[in-house]
């Protein structure tokens, strides 16, 4: 999928004028290459990041709008989205460019497919051990997420291992085949609910406090008395 990008004359505090325009300011970098500073459409990079996510290769089209020789097609995948902690807009963008016949080592989303049987028959509680998983690739050959089939889950203590995973032809996983990926275990007994503490009586705490002082003292007269 393409992506339209512009460089960017822009730095520092000017760069608050490109996101009021609707713009982002990014980065564009990888090995072999000099880095280049660039802007987004914003409404164009959510639609974009949204398809494709960290994982899926993206052809950033630069200065298309230059004379021929000029411009720019970078095969790059989203490497880093900063984002404003309050008001969670898209600040910055730092895409990671790669060469379509190198192999990159990615972490693929896993999405869990069905219902376990367990669940639906014998209220088991899934315990997912991993929700995304390292894999190598040539960059084409990058999925865009995993399937985990939970139908072999039918009984408590069921386990789905990597092993048990189907990936395209062209993916090596990173992760021992005898990791497990998610399970199928039995729902808490009443004992072992967490069980509300009760409300603490805080005069009564307050009180003890008061008659241990007193005690204190007619100890402490007590003992200089003796010593008189």
């Amino acid at each position: 999928m393409d992506l339209q990008a512009k460089t960017r004359e822009k730095f520092g505090k000017a760069v608050r004028a490109l996101r009021r325009e609707g713009a982002i300011p990014a980065e564009l970098y990888g090995r072999g290459l000099t880095n280049l500073h660039l802007v987004v459409p914003t409404k164009e990079f959510k639609k974009v990041y949204k398809e494709a996510g960290t994982n899926t290769v993206v052809n950033l089209v630069v200065d298309a709008d230059l004379p021929a020789g000029r411009q720019g097609s970078h095969s790059a995948l989203i490497h880093d989205v900063t984002r404003d902690y309050v008001t969670d807009d898209i600040e910055h963008v730092d895409f990671y460019q790669v060469r379509m016949d190198e192999k990159i080592k990615a972490k693929i989303p896993l999405e869990f497919m069905g219902e376990a049987p367990a669940v639906k028959e014998k209220a088991a509680i899934l315990n997912k051990a991993m929700v995304e998983i390292e894999v190598e690739a040539l960059p084409a050959n990058l999925p865009h997420r995993i399937s985990v089939d939970l139908s072999s889950l039918d009984d408590f203590n069921k386990s789905v291992y990597v092993k048990d995973l189907r990936v395209p032809k062209g993916v090596k996983i990173l992760v021992d085949e005898g990791t497990v990926v998610v399970t199928a275990t039995p729902p808490l007994k009443e004992e072992e609910k967490v069980v509300e503490a009760a409300p603490v009586d805080v005069s009564t705490v307050k009180v003890e406090s008061e008659e241990k002082k007193v005690e204190r003292a007619a100890e402490k007269a007590t003992k200089e008395d003796a010593k008189k």
